[in-house]
Order: C-alpha cells, then sequence, then structure tokens
C-alpha cells in the first residue's frame, strides 16, 4: 500500500472520531443518548481513571451551561461562527471541483484555488475549530490538532501527485499560491527548512493546547457556583438562577430527604437546573456512570 494510501485511512479514521466526539452534544439531547453513551462513556471513564490521560475527557469550555462571562459567551458564539464558514467553504470548493469533472475542465485553479492550494482543508480545519468550541472536551482539539497535521502530510502528498501527472499547469500554480494561506501571508509565518517546519508544528500544538487549559481555568473562575456545603458544590446552569441557588441551598440540603442521600466521605456536584431543561436526561446518565453525583431542579 502506498503512502498517500496510509495517510487518507488515517484521515478519515481521525475524521469519523472526531466527528463522533464533536457531535455528542446532538446525540445526548437525542432518544439515543442512552445507546450512545453505553459505548463511548465507558471510553471516557478509561480515560478519567488514569492521571496521564485524565485531562483529556476534561472540558475546557462550558458545556451544560449558560455562563454569565461576556468573554466565554464570545468565544461560544465564534465557534458557531467559524463552523458555519467552514462548512460553506467547504461546500463552495466541493461545487467548484465537481463542476470542473463534469464539464471536463481538469484541474481546478481559479475561484478560491486561484489564492490557496488546499482550501477544502483550510475549510474543515476552520469548522473543525468551531465543533471544538461547541464541545469542547481536551481530547476534541487533541484530535484537531491531529487533523491539522494529517492534512499537511496528504495535501504534500497530493501536490507530489500532481506534479507527476502536470507539472506544466502544477508548478507555476504552486508558485504564485500559498498552500493553505495567500501566498504572502504564508511565506511570512511559514519557515521553509524542514527543522523549522517541526518546530513551527509543536509550537502550534503548544499554543493550542495551552490556549486550552488557560481557557479552562479561567472557566473554572467564572462559573456561577455556590461551594459554602462542605462537601456539597452547587452549579447554575442559568446565570439568572445564582441568586435562588445562593438563598436555597442550603435550606434544600437541610431536608430529611436530602440529608440521608449525602454521605460525609464522598463529595458531590450539585445541578441547579430549570424544569424544562433539556439536557436533564444527559445529567441523569451521567449520574448513573458517576460522573455527575446529584441534580436538583428548581
Amino acid at each position: 500500500m502506498r503512502l498517500h494510501e496510509y495517510t487518507e485511512q488515517l484521515l478519515w479514521s481521525t475524521l469519523i472520531l472526531y466527528f463522533i466526539i464533536a457531535f455528542e452534544v446532538l446525540i445526548m439531547i437525542s432518544p439515543f443518548a442512552g445507546f450512545f453513551y453505553s459505548v463511548f462513556n465507558p471510553v471516557l471513564l478509561k480515560l478519567a481513571a488514569h492521571p496521564s490521560t485524565r485531562w483529556l475527557s476534561a472540558f475546557y469550555l462550558p458545556h451544560m451551561i449558560l455562563p454569565a462571562d461576556k468573554l466565554l459567551r464570545s468565544i461560544r458564539i465564534m465557534g458557531s461562527i467559524l463552523f458555519v464558514i467552514g462548512m460553506a467553504l467547504f461546500f463552495i470548493c466541493a461545487a467548484q471541483i465537481y463542476i470542473a469533472k463534469f464539464t471536463k475542465k481538469g484541474t481546478v485553479l481559479a475561484g478560491l484555488y486561484s489564492v490557496i492550494r488546499h482550501p477544502q482543508y483550510l475549510a474543515l480545519c476552520i469548522a473543525g475549530m468551531g465543533l471544538a468550541i461547541l464541545w469542547p472536551r481536551m481530547l476534541t482539539i487533541v484530535l484537531w490538532i491531529v487533523m491539522i497535521f494529517v492534512y499537511y502530510f496528504l495535501a504534500k502528498d497530493e501536490e507530489r501527485r500532481m506534479l507527476n501527472a502536470h507539472r506544466d499547469t502544477y508548478e507555476p500554480f504552486m508558485k504564485r499560491t500559498g498552500m493553505f494561506l495567500p501566498r504572502g501571508l504564508e511565506r511570512l509565518i511559514s519557515p521553509s527548512s524542514k527543522v523549522g517546519k517541526v518546530m513551527f508544528g509543536v509550537g502550534l500544538s503548544i499554543i493550542v493546547l495551552g490556549g486550552a487549559f488557560l481557557l479552562r481555568a479561567y472557566t473554572v473562575n467564572h462559573l456561577t457556583l455556590w461551594t459554602e456545603g462542605g462537601n456539597v458544590a452547587a452549579l447554575a446552569i442559568l446565570p439568572e438562577d445564582s441568586f435562588k441557588m445562593e438563598h436555597r441551598m442550603a435550606s434544600i440540603l437541610s431536608l430529611p430527604e436530602v440529608r440521608e442521600r449525602i454521605k460525609e466521605d464522598k463529595h458531590y456536584l450539585v445541578y441547579f437546573i430549570p424544569r424544562d431543561y433539556i439536557m436533564q436526561g444527559m445529567i441523569a446518565i451521567q449520574e448513573k456512570t458517576g460522573n455527575s453525583l446529584t441534580s436538583i431542579a428548581r
């Protein structure tokens, strides 16, 4: 099997796993959430069982709550924008390719391809970042980094094959366009040597993962959290419920039926949620599998 075939297999394997994880948010509010988590949740619990992999199952942005912080809300909106832009660019590029195939015009060198040689890969990277923000597990952002490297090696292999088959037209095309960014910008930020490219890739990975950990720390510090119950902490799903949570949690914990369920040697996370909250089923699944210990609806 040739190198590009291995690369394509890796690409599709990564894409499938990435989109399964990224669309977890859609699956979890569906009637099939229980079936999905019967398979996927053991994987997350396995990752969480070991200190070296526990961080992969963690979130770096709010995922089931509406944050009160404006920065976190803006990042969430940006995730939706990036996803829509990325998918729109991808389908535009796909239309260019298939129109060229049906009309037998040969290699696509116009439109977006007149500026960037691989705009479809760039579009998928943009959409992938949007999805990583919308369902922000650390595992998702790691897979996004893997996808970038896979796209790079796949693009290099495609260019090698295009040069072998259409050197007269493709070589001038490569000289006037960038691989993933406009040529001028790409020459400014991308090193030319192999060592420089490796260092660039390592640096990019460190920046992305470091940014995710910083966002996680920022998120934790800006949660609508109540922690006056000793071994019980409460988290408000909606920021407008923070006042009710602050004034009701002590009374709730004093109820006999609640006190019976609280063990002194355990720690509890309570979700303070609206009665019509769409993801109550998801919280129930987490409670059953051990990710969440209890929940209280207002």
